[in-house]
C-alpha cells in the first residue's frame, strides 16, 4: 500500500500549474529557478518534490515519454 501524500492534491496541481504558467510567461530564466522559488513560496519542503510532480504531470499529459 502506498504511503499517503503529505501534500493535498490541490496543492500539487496548483504548484505544477504555477511552474508551467511562470515558464510560459518568461518570469524565470530557468525551470530550476521557477521550481525552487515556487516550492519555497508554497511551503513544499524540497524543490525535488515539485520537480517530480512536474515530470509526472508531463508524462500523464503525453508531453514526455515514460
Amino acid at each position: 500500500m502506498a504511503r499517503p501524500s503529505k501534500y493535498p492534491r490541490e496543492l500539487r496541481e496548483r504548484a505544477v500549474r504555477t511552474v508551467v504558467e511562470s515558464m510560459a510567461e518568461g518570469r524565470y530564466l530557468s525551470e530550476f529557478e521557477a521550481i525552487r522559488s515556487i516550492a519555497g513560496k508554497l511551503g513544499i519542503g524540497s524543490p525535488e518534490t515539485l520537480r517530480k510532480w512536474l515530470r509526472q504531470s508531463e508524462i500523464d499529459g503525453g508531453n514526455r515519454p515514460g
